[in-house]
């Protein structure tokens, strides 16, 4: 008979409240009429209000959406082709290449940032949101050149050899049966790069210019002064949008019964 311990759930319930607390705590205090968060004074509604007022938090929000999806999906092109060239060279020197090419996600990111920005003043690329769109698409590719090369392992080759054996080019192939197979890979790297490309904040720094400003960029220049409970409404929002999407996700994704008559 096994020996039954409260540990395991014990240990669960702390990490669960650890990491539920604090998004609990800015979803309550978005509601709360002092400005103060550590203090409650009653239930109120107008830090939504003044942030639907305020022009500055949604210039920043819609520049950071932007450059999150300009950045996934250029991540997305580079790193599919990026992995499906690497499956198909038999070279050893493609291992240091490979090595390489994830350096973006190994180096921190200051340093990274630091680079960026050098680079840019080299080639005297004005900083704005081209800098910005660049420098983003350089460390998100790694996150989808890991999964794509991920699902590539485990494809069957002879998919793409049977597609060739019935007249099929490399191009169709690739379009008609590699893609296809990949999407799932593909999608999930570009929400891993769209996440990151939006919660960047060292990088965003360095090479953005004065009159473009991101979200994380926003809030972090607001810490100097003192965060309202607006990024706290802000975030209730985000969040409630966050489970709505991946519950419409849930439901589209839900396998249709077949209606036997």
């Amino acid at each position: 008979m096994k020996n039954r311990t409260f540990l395991p759930n014990l240990f669960l319930g702390i990490v669960t409240v650890i990491f539920y607390l604090p998004i609990v705590l800015v979803v309550l205090y978005s509601f709360n009429e002092n400005k103060l968060t550590s203090v409650w004074s009653g239930f109120s509604l107008k830090w939504y209000q003044m942030l639907f007022q305020d022009k500055a938090i949604f210039e920043a929000l819609g520049n950071s959406i932007f450059l999150g999806i300009c950045a996934s999906l250029n991540a997305a092109v580079i790193g599919t082709l990026g992995a499906v060239g690497f499956t198909r060279i038999r070279s050893r020197s493609k291992r240091p290449v490979e090595y390489l090419s994830m350096l973006p996600i190994m180096i921190p990111e200051i340093i990274l940032g630091m680079v960026f920005m050098a680079f840019f003043s080299l080639l005297g690329l004005p900083f704005g949101m081209t800098t910005l769109i660049l420098s983003h698409t350089v460390f998100c590719i790694p996150y989808v050149y890991m999964l794509v090369k991920a699902r590539l392992v485990g494809m069957d080759p002879g998919l793409v050899e049977a597609a060739r054996d019935l007249g099929a080019s490399d191009v169709r192939a690739f379009f008609d049966v590699t893609l296809p197979l990949l999407a799932p890979a593909i999608a999930s790297g570009m929400l891993l790069s769209f996440a990151m490309s939006f919660d960047d904040v060292i990088i965003s720094i360095l090479v953005t210019g004065v009159n473009v400003n991101t979200l994380p960029i926003l809030i972090y220049s607001q810490l100097k002064v003192g965060v309202t409970p607006e990024i706290n409404a802000l975030c209730t929002l985000m969040l409630a949008a966050t489970i709505f999407l991946v519950a419409l996700s849930a439901v589209l994704g839900r396998p249709r019964r077949s209606r036997h008559r």
